[in-house]
């Protein structure tokens, strides 16, 4: 069993919520999962989009482009959280896609622990899936995980200098730029992202073999958040592809 950190940060500014997460990925001093929620709600662009391939980005309070490719999401009534480590440590010592697999089977168990039949959508259709939206939840793989015939996860990864940014949303709850997902309304309770952190983070502990344990960023990290996290939210960043 490995040892990594835990790191929780609820209702944090886009800017250090992205921030954090290269920080992490460019200078993590220990293997990481990081669990986080949003404030105020925000659309994060994929790296490869363009602004104007998401129609009604606009009715979001902020914006941001992410590192990871994929499409856009919508940071409102859901979990974040992010993987930090490097490459070759469990789970990504094998190919991407099998590290995909891993999380999300983590993911699986902790989504039905709270009574959510879900799976990874493998060959089936998702009634979610639209065309020309921009959406991350819009557009699926076999290795998503959906429920009730729709996408509720979107992860997405990049990889640099032998480490790996896995970072990805759980939708608890729709927002009007993701309309028909699958979200948590059919859980018999209602569930908020602080309390479902535990059954996320108990599932990585059991399904991946991590040790882990409650920490907080060091302040050279900090430090490296600040200053990357800026860029962020500028336009400059925003409109760059």
């Amino acid at each position: 069993m490995t040892s990594w950190r835990l790191i929780t940060t609820w209702g944090a500014s886009p800017e250090f919520n992205m921030g954090l997460d290269e920080a992490l990925l460019l200078q993590g001093e220990a293997p990481t999962l990081r669990l986080y929620t949003w404030a105020p709600d925000t659309l994060s662009l994929g790296w490869f989009q363009r602004l104007d391939e998401v129609p009604g980005a606009d009715r979001a309070s902020r914006l941001v482009r992410r590192l990871t490719g994929g499409g856009a999401i919508h940071h409102q009534h859901e979990l974040t959280f992010s993987l930090t480590a490097p490459v070759g440590l469990a789970p990504y010592d094998g190919t991407v896609p099998e590290s995909y697999a891993r999380v999300h089977a983590a993911i699986v168990v902790a989504l039905g622990r709270v009574g959510l039949a879900a799976g990874l959508r493998g060959d089936q259709a998702l009634t979610s899936d639209a065309e020309a939206t921009g959406m991350c939840f819009h557009k699926s793989t076999a290795l998503d995980i959906a429920w009730e015939g729709a996408k509720g996860v979107g992860s997405a990864q990049r990889r640099r200098g032998g480490r790996v940014l896995h970072h990805g949303s759980i939708k608890l709850g729709t927002t009007p730029l993701e309309g028909a997902i699958a979200t948590f309304a059919s859980v018999e309770r209602r569930v908020t992202p602080v309390e479902f952190a535990p059954e996320l983070r108990r599932a990585f502990e059991e399904c991946l073999e991590l040790d882990l344990r409650p920490g907080v960023p060091s302040r050279a990290e900090r430090e490296c958040a600040e200053q990357l996290g800026a860029r962020y939210t500028s336009e400059s960043w925003v409109a760059q592809r």
